[in-house]
């Protein structure tokens, strides 16, 4: 008979094990080894035969202890209440100067990167009591001179960036103003762990500026994916979603922590700020490690097309470029902080399928223009690891000659003594605290709102969304000297530390990439509408790339189509089975191995006009698999312990099938490795015939002898 047992282990795919024989099995991840000890019985032949099924890792295996922070900063000082005027109307302070509140002298020196309002509160009851103040670590904060906190409202903001001004409360938007708004578009926020009060946060910010009110959408664990594009009419639907590190969906809530809580309200609240119609989706990754994070990043990309906001990171390593492909969902637009701890590269914002955004220190009084200095905690640098992507070439003022990629790419106000209003509710309580906010996290999801605004202007005027921006911000605006001065503030001032690099200058620069944006002109780039004038008919331009895939496994991208009006797109040179929807995502069900060059036309439906370009598609041909193996030998009656270690290039699931099994030997797993082991080895020769068989149907085999001397 067979018996089927899944083996479950914390963090990563375990293996499918069977045995075609009875037999006793260990649980998974028992003992201090964590291996499975799987007893052969045996047969009439005196041997039993084995099959594994192996999943590949989905960390590498040098950054499973890898975990993230959040990249948030608070003022340390709990704000008095914003005033009502915007409840009423949502632009009211708009031209005011914004609010400035002092701190307290030795409240000053604590550290404000991960502050929570648990810990603002123990140290203002120090400070009352006059016992000294302690900061997050336990320790005692270091005295200080009193100093002052700038907190700007979201109209504030709006009005410092230009972005679209919001009708006002109670007013049925235009089609325009609703695409202005971000209607139709999902924005993904990703963090780990629970803030139990997110909704409830979200309310009362929407509540205290006007802005349009969210509805609560449950999207069972076992809802289907893709999920339903958003629906335009419905405005701002708000969800929340729990992952596992396998990129599904679980019903069990992740724990809560002060510090993810935090990051996870800022990251709402400013995100429906900058896109108020836009539909948000809350993925809590149940830890803040590699394995969860990622899960999370690849649950966003199966729920269908939008913007995903990061604000969190860890150290980059040459372990990046193996998650990169978490980066590749057809018509998805990424976000990453760079970080808050000074000149220093971060992931997930290294990847180059990812928009690093970098951040500043803002100055606005409500009138005039806005002046803006590199935030001095920003993260930004050249990459160890990462090669430079071609969309940082020399063309864009000020990149230069690059070794790697470079980052920030973009920058916001990120410096929590000019923050940003933020409503924390604490867990067990219904009291709203005000706290200003800062950091690359605050950077981040505005961003995000940004990508959604213009994907629903593409889409009102019948283009493909957003996508990958990198190639739009850095070639069609960054490249050409009068777009660029439109819709980017380059920020010439500031440092984020003290190397040659560290120096905001013209043009881009590490600290703040290519700048912070002039909202209303950037969203007319990117969206192709223009205001005050005719535009001129020119054809549409297709923007070539390549792409990879491989044998068997689904295949999507996204064309990079700019075009003065509505285009329809074909493909023509396509292999069989590929299709282009009418947004401009390509699919390929069931990819065959080779090179295509598969042309992409644009053709404008109101000229007539049409443009072209080749998307060079490699789906690489599939390798064998590989088993490594030693003969074995030993002694009867002595324990005897060897290994088999099985890989696939092509990063493929392996059933591997063992025969020849003695009576007697036991299995483990560790990794890709199958650990062997013999307590009491019987003279005699014997042989394990091994085969491996991937899910592209390539087979390898081996052979393991084992002798066995008499005593």
């Amino acid at each position: 008979m067979q018996q089927h047992h899944d083996i479950h282990r914390a963090g990563k795919p375990c293996w499918l094990i069977t045995f075609c024989a009875a037999f006793v099995l260990s649980a998974c991840g028992g003992g201090s080894s964590g291996q499975a000890d799987l007893p052969a019985a045996v047969q009439s032949d005196g041997a039993a035969s084995a099959s594994f099924s192996i999943e590949p890792d989905a960390v590498p295996a040098d950054a499973a202890g890898t975990v993230a922070e959040p990249t948030f900063h608070l003022a340390p000082v709990v704000l008095d209440a914003p005033g009502d005027c915007d409840a009423v109307d949502s632009a009211a302070s708009a031209q005011t100067a914004p609010h400035v509140q002092s701190v307290a002298a030795d409240l000053t020196g604590l550290q404000t990167r991960g502050l929570t309002v648990q810990v603002l509160e123990q140290a203002q009851r120090a400070h009352a009591l006059g016992a000294p103040v302690l900061g997050a670590d336990g320790t005692a904060a270091p005295m200080a001179s009193s100093s002052v906190v700038s907190t700007y409202t979201p109209a504030q903001i709006r009005a410092a960036y230009a972005l679209p001004p919001l009708p006002r409360s109670g007013v049925t938007p235009t089609a325009v103003q609703a695409a202005q708004m971000g209607a139709g578009q999902t924005i993904y926020i990703i963090d780990a762990m629970h803030d139990p009060n997110a909704f409830a946060e979200l309310s009362a910010f929407n509540q205290k500026f006007g802005l349009p009110a969210c509805t609560v959408r449950a999207i069972p664990a076992s809802t289907k994916l893709p999920l339903a594009a958003a629906n335009p009419a419905e405005g701002c639907v708000f969800s929340v979603v729990y992952n596992t590190p396998s990129a599904t969906m679980t019903a069990a809530a992740p724990a809560y922590n002060a510090g993810w809580a935090t990051e996870i309200a800022l990251d709402v609240q400013w995100a429906h700020a900058t896109a108020p119609l836009a539909r948000i989706i809350l993925i809590e990754a149940p830890d803040a490690s590699l394995a969860g994070l990622l899960g999370a990043i690849k649950l966003a990309s199966a729920m269908g097309p939008g913007a995903v906001s990061m604000s969190f990171g860890t150290g980059e390593g040459n372990w990046t470029a193996s998650v990169d492909s978490a980066f590749s969902g057809a018509g998805m637009t990424y976000f990453a902080a760079t970080g808050d701890s000074g000149s220093a590269v971060s992931w997930p914002s290294v990847s180059a399928n990812v928009l690093a955004v970098g951040g500043t220190t803002l100055t606005y009084t409500g009138s005039g223009a806005r002046s803006e200095i590199g935030w001095s905690r920003t993260g930004g640098g050249i990459s160890l690891y990462t090669p430079t992507p071609a969309y940082q070439s020399q063309a864009v003022p000020g990149v230069g000659l690059l070794a790697r990629r470079a980052v920030a790419d973009v920058a916001f106000n990120a410096d929590p003594a000019t923050g940003q209003y933020v409503a924390v509710i604490p867990q067990g309580s219904s009291a709203v605290n005000w706290v200003s906010a800062g950091g690359t996290s605050l950077s981040t999801p505005q961003w995000a709102g940004l990508a959604a605004v213009a994907s629903a202007l593409r889409a009102q005027a019948g283009k493909p969304l957003l996508g990958a921006a990198h190639s739009a911000l850095y070639g069609q605006i960054g490249a050409v000297p009068g777009t660029y001065a439109a819709a980017f503030a380059d920020i010439t001032r500031g440092s984020n530390g003290t190397c040659a690099t560290c120096i905001a200058k013209t043009g881009y620069d590490q600290p703040t990439g290519l700048g912070t944006p002039n909202a209303t002109a950037l969203l007319n780039a990117l969206s192709g509408s223009s205001t005050g004038s005719v535009p001129v008919a020119t054809a549409p331009v297709v923007t070539p790339a390549t792409i990879n895939g491989k044998v068997g496994t689904p295949l999507a991208f996204s064309v990079n189509v700019t075009s003065s009006g509505p285009v329809s797109l074909a493909l023509s040179n396509a292999p069989s089975g590929m299709t282009i929807s009418s947004a401009g995502v390509v699919s390929w069900a069931s990819p065959v191995a080779g090179s295509y060059a598969v042309t992409v036309t644009a053709t404008n439906t109101t000229g007539g006009l049409s443009g072209k370009g080749v998307y060079t598609v490699v789906i690489a041909a599939p390798q064998p698999p590989t088993i490594t193996a030693t003969a074995m030998s030993g002694v009867a009656g002595r324990p005897l312990t060897g290994a088999i270690t099985f890989a696939d290039p092509g990063g493929y699931a392996l059933m591997v099938t063992i025969t020849g099994v003695p009576a007697g030997i036991t299995f483990g797993l560790s990794g890709q490795t199958l650990l062997i082991n013999w307590r009491n080895p019987v003279a005699g020769k014997y042989t394990l015939n091994v085969t491996a068989k991937d899910s592209a149907g390539l087979t390898a085999q081996a052979t393991v002898p084992i002798t066995i001397a008499a005593k």
